[in-house]
């Protein structure tokens, strides 16, 4: 899976010494111009634009966030709390299968319920009803599966065949329309306007009967909006060309277009050798830091890799052989105590990040790279570690 991010920006003039290792820096700046771009297109296009927690989750920059966005979208009970705790706005949350004790709290703090299934819907109907007899106010969604695969990869794709994500759009009836005020959709992955277009065309004849009843259409995420080639201006006229022809207020969920090309992951290598080829030992683990390298699989762009010269391969410090992080021409000495750094990591990898094997978590520092300023927001210790275990 090839990233289609990756430029450095000013992170192409920050000392990587002046933090400890391993760590993720986000930039303020950035931050602050991707939510510009989105909220640019919000105003425009007369959507609201909600943030995926699942995505990027720092919290300490949820002030930021909140200036620019609608608010939230999130994916059970533990980002709910999150977002009722320290994020401004609307909350939307959705879950593939929501537990009975968790739900009565999820419609207390938020503005939309998103079920996976219609069945869920009706077994829950008394949850539901004693939830709003208490006070509460909150819609409820459906997410459907338009049936149309856009993705590179089957695993990341939610209408890959068999997908257990969303219900399928073709099973749809009056009946299951009846008990819903809004319809989700979530299909994309770091894509473009046209998979967009062309899921929306598959989806259009099946929810057409539909138009001018439900309140509103959730598109989901993945939609790489911030990304300098996006076709921003064309997106802006599809989304209003969808709100006249649905009558529904349009919801848009990024969450890697919020944080793209905010973050880097900074490293250290640790030790090197020769078997075959040069093989170098860091502090970043693959398998812990960034398990979508593994997972995907994809290779992460290096901050100022070289175009030539011998490559090394570089993992983690993890037992796990296939902790792997790559091939890379490294912009300084292969030798132990040299700085390096990956890019665009804000987003899904610091909310993956796992102690296995006992390997520290990365710290989190927030730099402005208009001001400069530079503040540790989180350190990570032993007790971290251990007070996950038993």
């Amino acid at each position: 899976m090839e990233t289609r991010a990756g430029d450095p920006g000013a992170f192409a003039h920050f000392d990587l010494n002046r933090v400890d290792s391993p760590a993720f820096v986000v930039d303020a700046a950035k931050l602050r111009e991707n939510l510009r771009i989105l909220a640019d297109v919000r105003d425009r296009a007369g959507i609201k634009v909600l943030a995926a927690l699942k995505a990027f989750s720092m919290w300490s920059v949820a002030p930021i966030i909140g200036e620019y966005l609608d608010g939230v979208c999130t994916s059970g009970l533990w980002e709910a709390l999150l977002a009722g705790e320290h994020y401004d706005g609307e909350i939307a949350t959705y879950c593939a299968a929501y537990k009975p004790d968790d739900l009565e709290e999820i419609c207390r703090l938020s503005d939309h319920v998103i079920f996976n299934s219609p069945q869920q819907i009706e077994r829950f109907a008394d949850i539901l009803e004693l939830s709003r007899n208490r006070g509460n106010s909150f819609d409820i969604g459906l997410r459907v599966n338009p049936l149309h695969a856009e993705g590179e990869v089957p695993r990341y794709d939610p209408c890959a065949p068999h997908s257990r994500l969303g219900f399928p759009i073709d099973q749809l009836t009056e009946e299951h329309m009846a008990l819903v005020d809004g319809i989700h959709m979530h299909t994309l992955c770091e894509q473009d306007l046209e998979p967009l277009r062309r899921t929306w065309d598959k989806a259009f004849d099946h929810l057409e009967p539909w138009f001018g009843e439900f309140k509103w259409l959730n598109f989901g995420g993945g939609h790489h909006i911030t990304r300098a080639d996006y076709q921003r201006d064309e997106l802006v006229e599809f989304l209003r060309d969808v709100a006249d022809d649905t009558g529904a207020e349009i919801y848009l969920e990024p969450g890697e277009a919020v944080a793209l090309d905010a973050g880097i992951l900074v490293g250290t290598v640790l030790d090197t050798h020769w078997n075959g080829m040069p093989l170098a030992i860091t502090d970043v683990s693959a398998t812990c830091h960034m398990p979508d390298v593994i997972e995907a699989p994809y290779r992460p762009a290096m901050l100022g890799e070289l175009d030539a010269g011998e490559a090394v391969r570089l993992g983690g410090p993890s037992c796990l052989a296939g902790d792997v992080i790559g091939d890379y021409r490294l912009p300084v000495a292969v030798e132990p105590g040299q700085r390096f750094a990956f890019l665009d990591q804000a987003h899904y990898s610091m909310v993956k990040t796992t102690t296995f094997n006992g390997v520290p978590l990365p710290s989190i520092w927030l730099w402005d790279s208009e001001t400069d300023s530079l503040e540790q927001i989180r350190k990570f210790g032993y007790e971290d570690f251990r007070d996950r275990l038993s």
